[in-house]
């Protein structure tokens, strides 16, 4: 059986360069049946077919003089959208796989009025997310995050050494082996929910680095965000709504 690197044959059946075939596995975009790609350097048949998992645009959610806010699409760094979205810069972050409400701001008034907003946590964040398990009950989680880098990849963990971080977990439904539930944080540090998720032994489906099993994306998406007197809303993704 003759083989070659995954990325090599991706490119070749994509027309794509080797980089953008690469980028593409590291995203989690790449698939061989219903089986994701993990390693773009690893060796495979070189009769391998590929099915790419398209990405959604984004789309505008709100605009005005002060603030532009977007459902961000899963598997898009929120680094790329300020590179399309000219003129704004972002105010928070969500995770690559993390779809929903992202927020950016065109002015630096503006910006410092809702920095201050999110240090008093006076900004209401909502999230839903599918769990490992049976959640039965809600949950608050109260426990501090220390979040370290290693080789440009972040990796937080629950410690007395954490700054303080609070997730609230509410049930919403339970199917097979899992639970959708709706999660609302204050403060906001790198991988809370993932983290808290993990604590209360409920990861987030699709969330290899913190417990859970293997699936399409992390099941997690900004879901609502209220912000001085202003509220968005991102739909449920439609994969959350057949995903039972």
């Amino acid at each position: 059986m003759a083989t070659e690197k995954a990325y090599k044959l991706v490119a070749q059946q994509e027309g794509i360069s080797n980089s953008q075939a690469k980028s593409m596995i590291d995203r989690g975009l790449v698939y061989v049946g219903n089986k994701k790609v993990m390693i773009a350097r690893g060796e495979i048949d070189t009769k391998t077919v590929f099915r790419i998992q398209k990405i959604e645009k984004p789309q505008v959610i709100f605009e005005n003089d002060d603030i532009l806010v977007v459902d961000k699409p899963a598997f898009v760094n929120s680094d790329e959208l300020e590179r399309v979205f000219r003129g704004a810069k972002l105010l928070h972050r969500l995770d690559r796989e993390t779809s929903g409400v992202l927020m950016f701001v065109k002015n630096d008034a503006f910006r410092q009025k809702a920095i201050k907003e999110f240090a008093q946590d006076k900004v209401y964040k909502e999230y839903i997310a599918w769990l490992e398990g049976h959640l039965g009950e809600p949950v608050r989680v109260e426990k501090p995050i220390v979040t370290t880098k290693k080789n440009n990849r972040a990796t937080s963990n629950v410690s007395p050494k954490g700054k303080p971080a609070i997730t609230e977990f509410y049930p919403d439904t339970i199917s097979a082996k899992k639970t959708k539930a709706k999660i609302i944080i204050h403060h906001g540090r790198t991988h809370q929910i993932r983290v808290h998720a993990r604590y209360i032994e409920h990861s987030i489906v699709g969330d290899e680095q913190y417990g859970g099993r293997r699936a399409k994306r992390v099941m997690l998406h900004a879901h609502k965000v209220k912000l001085l007197g202003m509220e968005f809303v991102s739909p449920e993704p439609k994969e959350f709504l057949v995903f039972q």
